[in-house]
């Protein structure tokens, strides 16, 4: 079978989906000979060095830290199992062996929904894309930041092999002393016995390398000491003191030259005429590189000059004859239309159904009462405060790239492809990422970094791109819309729940930027359309929820909580209006649909008691909540709103989390406030709009972020849980929109639709 063909069967449930799940651990602890070479370091597997000097542990480290704190959270993993204080592993650069790449990105988590006890014909489709995908991410190496796995797929493997490594060098030790290994003792990296004889792990390492492990087993959670432990994050004193290096920072040569990027104001279109006689008469400016469209990205010109400021004056500066887009221009507003034309189809018999039980167009045509509404939610972009940049040096058939980026393998792939040179040719060196939410997950940047870096003589060349071109030309998070249909019963029980929901498919489109070789457009089914309804929690025996996937034009990625940012919106929106369509309170509603689902419930009623919901609240304010589970994780927030001159004014929110096994509550609470902060901006500015092809919004002042005066106070509630770890990353996000607009709800009597609230 050919791959493209094995690859597509597999994803024909939607296998694509960030999800959870692992390869057999042990497979993935590689050989020492994939790690970086590193004087002094003796490699024991494809994770672990030992320095011989100090007895430091060296780990290689595959993820990109962008804030979420996962250099801390697997560091704390492997120093956990070899019982080392946490300031004693240090990191290094994992390589592109296929042994790092991120599986559980790519493996769509069984069951499809928390009730399903009994996989039906889309589960095993999915079971069969999950494995199919799992091999190919092993194959292919696609080693990725995202989809908050970092620490769902390190879990066991990381674990592993510092257990192994543990037994390896427990194992030399008793073989040089002529000891019972079980008779030794471990304690802060240092083999002891009773006896007299000790050593630390660098004294050990070259004869451990070359020893059998034997058996080998996890350190048992009673035995724990730093996971589920808050240690102090690895990159918060280099943040602090201002010596944390992001991609913006580089400058790895005296000779360092800038660019500066500029794309067609309507998005599709392409330079045509370029003057580059009267830009070079700029002050600074060297030369102007015509790039075209690469890894998906748009066509555009680079000005390359000494200085950034020189490179964007003079790029902003050229008047360029713009080619508008082949097939004409987008419009939003047009978009949105058709969105909701598809959606009513789709609540109908059209689109592809993602869960389907029951017979509901009968049981809501016989329902005591019939609540129906239309949902719309808009394009969105990333907004990371750090630009897009990316800064190369091509010289001698060798590519070298330092680079704030979610995917470093796609990078390499992208820069090879653009030199025209071998992927063993390039070396891609990651730096801390100023925000990444998804989009550095691309590598168009790339492709125009390396293609500027030809022209420059073997000088590196730092690409920039000015925020105004990051903001018009992202790559979106959809715009989607749902037309949603509940019937209640006389008592007041939802019985039937009949839901279309219409929008772009990122799977696809991304697959087709990053994997050129499967040649040509991907038409499949994308799960992430539909996450977080298709899958929602609440017990419904009549139930169809649908999906029309619609092809809009409009470049758009994987956007912080994906298809769940919307999703959790639209559902537990209507949720709330089927409750006060019941005459119930929203909270005992939610309650009496999870019958069954004991974490649920158990979350909702967290937040709410620590909320102090039913309680009363000063003149003015009002609560709202929403409950929603993503990436593994079960969050519930609870939101505090008033109305400030006409505007939504959220001054608390209490949010409760069940993410199974916590390694770090610290920075579960960091990433619970800042995807609330993060959704909170979102639910009340987020919004592109596209007028005759152009993107309006062009920066701060008009695609707002949440300020600080603005900021709420965010209280975190976790619940203690066994289970393996789910992401923390994103889940904090999909509920803030919901339970915003409950609030609102509650306050003023009026349901708002569609977002962003503050308008």
């Amino acid at each position: 079978m050919k791959r493209r063909t094995l690859l597509l069967s597999g994803l024909a449930g939607g296998a694509l989906l960030v999800g959870f799940g692992a390869l057999p651990p042990r497979s993935r602890l590689g050989s020492a000979d994939t790690l970086p070479a590193i004087d002094g370091g003796i490699g024991i597997n494809g994770w672990i060095k030992i320095n011989i000097a100090d007895g430091h542990v060296l780990l290689a480290m595959p993820r990109s830290e962008m804030g979420q704190g996962v250099h801390t959270a697997l560091a704390q993993l492997v120093a956990e199992e070899l019982e080392l204080p946490l300031a004693r592993v240090s990191l290094v650069e994992a390589g592109h062996e296929t042994l790092y790449g991120n599986v559980a990105a790519f493996i769509g988590q069984l069951p499809l929904n928390p009730r399903q006890t009994e996989p039906g014909h889309e589960a095993r489709i999915a079971r069969l894309g999950a494995w199919t995908i799992a091999k190919l991410a092993r194959e292919l190496g696609i080693n990725m930041t995202g989809g908050s796995s970092s620490v769902a797929d390190a879990w066991e493997p990381l674990r592993w092999a510092a257990a192994t490594a543990r037994a390896q060098l427990m194992g030399a030790a008793a073989l040089r002393w002529k000891l019972v290994r079980d008779e030794l003792t471990l304690t802060d990296g240092l083999i002891s016995h009773a006896s007299g004889p000790s050593a630390h792990f660098g004294e050990l390492a070259r004869e451990a390398a070359n020893t059998p492990p034997g058996e080998v087993l996890l350190k048992p959670r009673e035995h724990w000491r730093l996971i589920g432990q808050p240690a102090p994050r690895r990159d918060l004193q280099a943040k602090v003191d201002g010596s944390a290096r992001f991609g913006i920072d580089q400058r790895p040569a005296a000779d360092l030259l800038f660019a500066a990027v500029r794309h067609a104001p309507m998005l599709g279109g392409a330079p045509g005429a370029v003057p580059v006689d009267e830009a070079l008469k700029a002050p600074g400016v060297l030369r102007v590189v015509k790039l075209g469209a690469y890894a998906g990205g748009h066509a555009a010109v680079a000005v390359v000059a000494r200085t950034s400021w020189h490179a964007m004056q003079a790029a902003k500066a050229m008047e360029i004859a713009w080619q508008p887009r082949p097939a004409g221009p987008l419009d939003s507003e047009a978009i949105r239309q058709h969105l909701a034309a598809e959606a009513r189809r789709a609540a109908g018999d059209a689109g592809l159904a993602f869960r389907s039980q029951g017979d509901p167009a009968p049981a809501l045509a016989a329902a005591a009462k019939h609540v129906e509404a239309l949902y719309e939610a808009p394009y969105l972009a990333h907004a990371a405060l750090e630009p897009i940049n990316c800064t190369a040096r091509v010289a001698g058939g060798k590519v070298e790239l330092w680079a704030p980026t979610q995917v470093p393998g796609l990078a390499r792939d992208v820069a090879a492809r653009a030199a025209g040179v071998a992927p063993e040719d390039v070396t891609v060196h990651v730096s801390y990422l100023g925000g990444g939410f998804g989009r550095r997950l691309e590598a168009d940047f790339v492709g125009q970094a390396v293609r500027v870096a030809m022209e420059t003589g073997g000088a590196p060349v730092q690409l920039l791109w000015p925020r105004e071109e990051d903001t018009t030309h992202d790559f979106y998070r959809p715009a989607g819309a749902a037309l949603m249909k509940g019937g209640l019963d006389a008592a007041g029980k939802l019985v039937a729940l009949q839901v279309g929901t219409a929008g772009d498919a990122i799977s696809p489109r991304w697959m087709e930027r990053v994997l050129p070789a499967l040649a040509g457009p991907i038409d499949m089914p994308d799960k992430t359309t539909s996450e977080g309804l298709f899958d929602h929690p609440y017990e419904v025996p009549h139930q169809r929820i649908a999906h029309a996937a619609t092809l809009s034009g409009v470049p758009i990625g994987f956007w912080r909580s994906v298809g769940h940012s919307h999703n959790a919106f639209f559902t537990e929106s209507f949720i709330d209006e089927l409750a006060h369509a019941a005459g119930a309170d929203p909270l005992a509603f939610r309650l009496a649909l999870l019958d069954g689902l004991p974490r649920h419930a158990a979350v909702l009623k967290l937040a709410a008691d620590r909320a102090g919901w039913g309680q009363a609240l000063p003149a003015g304010r009002a609560r709202g909540l929403a409950l929603h589970e993503s990436f593994g994780s079960i969050v519930a927030q609870v939101l505090e709103v008033s109305i400030d001159n006409g505007r939504p004014r959220v001054h608390r929110i209490v949010c409760a989390i069940d993410c199974g096994t916590v390694v770090n509550p610290g920075i579960v609470a960091q990433q619970m406030e800042g995807g609330a902060i993060f959704g909170l901006g979102a639910a009340l500015y987020g919004r592109i709009d596209i007028e005759a092809g152009a993107v309006r919004q062009k920066s701060f002042p008009d695609y707002r972020l949440v300020t600080l005066a603005e900021a709420p106070v965010v209280e975190t509630h976790i619940v203690v849980s066994e289970n393996p770890p789910g992401g923390v990353g994103e889940p904090g996000v999909p509920p803030v929109a919901p339970a915003l607009a409950n609030a609102l709800f509650a306050l003023t009597g009026e349901r708002k639709r569609r977002l962003p609230l503050a308008v």
